[in-house]
């Protein structure tokens, strides 16, 4: 995940004037964090999540891929670097309080919406059963001049509201789903991460600390590089006009229970 796409102006309209941002305080039961790669998570919604893991929430990660392409250096190998970034995944979500973390195993770089990742996204929703799902953008190419979205967001983002709705919650959708005994299930909220059309935000104030020192099990990615006057600076710019000081802002939607 780019620092650039988290500093891009969420919470404001497309002219760059304050929009009002309903503060959602609620702490679902359950929820599932869909994501590309290890460290997405981290940057974008961190502190939600300690957030809600606080309050009780049970919450899953699942990663649709290892991050095995996420280097510079010439001498790792791809399958050296995923074991590195799935262990400082686990690390970070050990900080946040999250107790299950899934991998896919799907190729760095190459991911793409299709009906295999749809119906791969669906069983775990199937076997978590969460009350609430977030997921990445599908439709965020890019932000200023100075940020293109990662395919691989995009297309994560995009299986992962197909396999919300209406894959995990249709029977007859992927049968083969109902032959591994993975019933169906409803996820009734989904918040989308990062996105250019929020509407509400989560007070972050008292879990900020949580998400630097979740990002800093980041290593691979983050280097020496200290987070901590960063990530403060962008969750006090989107919470900018609301009614907390720092804040992770999403599109929200509460499907209807009997659809």
């Amino acid at each position: 995940m780019d620092l650039q796409a988290a500093e891009s102006g969420e919470g404001k309209d497309g002219t760059g004037v304050v929009k009002s941002l309903e503060v959602y305080g609620a702490i679902p039961e359950s929820a599932i964090v869909i994501v590309a790669h290890p460290d997405d998570a981290e940057f974008m919604v961190a502190g939600t999540i300690a957030r809600w893991a606080k309050g009780g929430c049970e919450i899953v990660y699942l990663l649709v891929t290892d991050g095995d392409k996420g280097s510079n250096d010439p001498g790792i190998s791809s399958a050296d670097l995923a074991a590195i970034r799935r262990k400082e995944q686990q690390d970070a979500c050990a900080i946040l309080g999250v107790k299950h973390v899934e991998f896919l195993h799907y190729e760095d770089g190459m991911v793409t919406p299709s009906l295999a990742l749809r119906r791969d996204i669906a069983r775990v929703i199937r076997q978590y059963k969460p009350k609430a799902a977030i997921c990445q953008d599908p439709t965020r190419f890019y932000s200023g001049r100075g940020y293109i979205n990662h395919p691989d967001h995009r297309a994560a983002g995009e299986a992962a509201l197909g396999a919300i709705f209406p894959a995990a919650r249709d029977p007859l959708t992927f049968p083969e789903l109902l032959a591994e005994g993975f019933q169906p299930h409803k996820t009734n909220e989904v918040f989308i991460g990062m996105s250019e059309s929020d509407d509400i935000i989560v007070d972050i104030g008292e879990t900020l600390e949580a998400k630097v020192q979740a990002l800093k099990a980041h290593r691979s990615q983050i280097g020496d590089w200290d987070p901590t006057d960063r990530m403060r600076e962008w969750a006090a710019s989107v919470a900018e006009g609301q009614e907390c000081s720092y804040g992770e802002t999403y599109r929200y939607f509460k499907l209807d229970e009997n659809d």
